[in-house]
Protein backbone atom coordinates (compact mmCIF):
# COMPACT_ATOMS: atom_id res chain seq x y z
CA UNK A 1 0.00 0.00 0.00
CA UNK A 2 1.23 3.44 -0.92
CA UNK A 3 1.72 5.37 2.35
CA UNK A 4 0.38 8.48 0.65
CA UNK A 5 -3.05 6.81 0.48
CA UNK A 6 -3.04 5.47 4.06
CA UNK A 7 -5.55 8.09 5.29
CA UNK A 8 -8.07 6.84 2.74
CA UNK A 9 -8.12 3.42 4.39
CA UNK A 10 -9.25 5.05 7.62
CA UNK A 11 -12.46 6.27 5.99
CA UNK A 12 -15.68 4.46 6.76
CA UNK A 13 -16.92 1.76 4.41
CA UNK A 14 -19.59 3.96 2.82
CA UNK A 15 -17.07 6.74 2.23
CA UNK A 16 -14.57 4.32 0.65
CA UNK A 17 -17.29 2.90 -1.62
CA UNK A 18 -18.25 6.41 -2.68
CA UNK A 19 -14.59 7.16 -3.38
CA UNK A 20 -14.32 4.06 -5.59
CA UNK A 21 -17.45 5.11 -7.51
CA UNK A 22 -16.08 8.61 -7.97
CA UNK A 23 -12.75 7.25 -9.20
CA UNK A 24 -14.45 4.94 -11.71
CA UNK A 25 -16.63 7.80 -12.94
CA UNK A 26 -13.57 10.00 -13.47
CA UNK A 27 -11.84 7.21 -15.43
CA UNK A 28 -14.95 6.72 -17.58
CA UNK A 29 -15.04 10.43 -18.37
CA UNK A 30 -11.41 10.34 -19.45
CA UNK A 31 -12.11 7.35 -21.70
CA UNK A 32 -14.78 9.39 -23.50
CA UNK A 33 -12.14 11.98 -24.28
CA UNK A 34 -9.69 9.55 -25.86
CA UNK A 35 -9.42 9.80 -29.63
CA UNK A 36 -10.76 6.84 -31.58
CA UNK A 37 -8.77 5.76 -34.60
CA UNK A 38 -10.56 6.24 -37.91
CA UNK A 39 -10.28 2.54 -38.77
CA UNK A 40 -12.13 1.70 -35.55
CA UNK A 41 -14.87 4.20 -36.36
CA UNK A 42 -15.21 2.70 -39.83
CA UNK A 43 -15.46 -0.82 -38.38
CA UNK A 44 -18.18 0.32 -35.98
CA UNK A 45 -20.08 1.94 -38.86
CA UNK A 46 -19.75 -1.25 -40.92
CA UNK A 47 -21.02 -3.43 -38.06
CA UNK A 48 -23.91 -1.09 -37.32
CA UNK A 49 -24.93 -1.06 -40.98
CA UNK A 50 -24.76 -4.87 -41.16
CA UNK A 51 -26.93 -5.13 -38.06
CA UNK A 52 -29.46 -2.63 -39.41
CA UNK A 53 -29.72 -4.65 -42.62
CA UNK A 54 -29.96 -7.99 -40.77
CA UNK A 55 -31.25 -7.37 -37.21
CA UNK A 56 -31.90 -11.07 -36.60
CA UNK A 57 -28.17 -11.73 -36.99
CA UNK A 58 -27.47 -10.12 -33.62
CA UNK A 59 -27.31 -11.89 -30.26
CA UNK A 60 -28.85 -10.98 -26.94
CA UNK A 61 -26.59 -10.27 -23.99
CA UNK A 62 -27.68 -13.59 -22.43
CA UNK A 63 -26.68 -15.45 -25.61
CA UNK A 64 -23.28 -13.77 -25.62
CA UNK A 65 -22.70 -14.69 -21.96
CA UNK A 66 -23.77 -18.30 -22.53
CA UNK A 67 -21.45 -18.64 -25.52
CA UNK A 68 -18.51 -17.16 -23.62
CA UNK A 69 -19.10 -19.43 -20.65
CA UNK A 70 -19.41 -22.50 -22.89
CA UNK A 71 -16.06 -21.71 -24.48
CA UNK A 72 -14.35 -21.61 -21.08
CA UNK A 73 -15.90 -24.69 -19.45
Amino acid sequence: MNPEFAPLFKLGRAERLQLVEDLWDSIAQEDNQLPVAEWKREELRRRKQRFLEHPASGRTWDQVKQRARAQHD
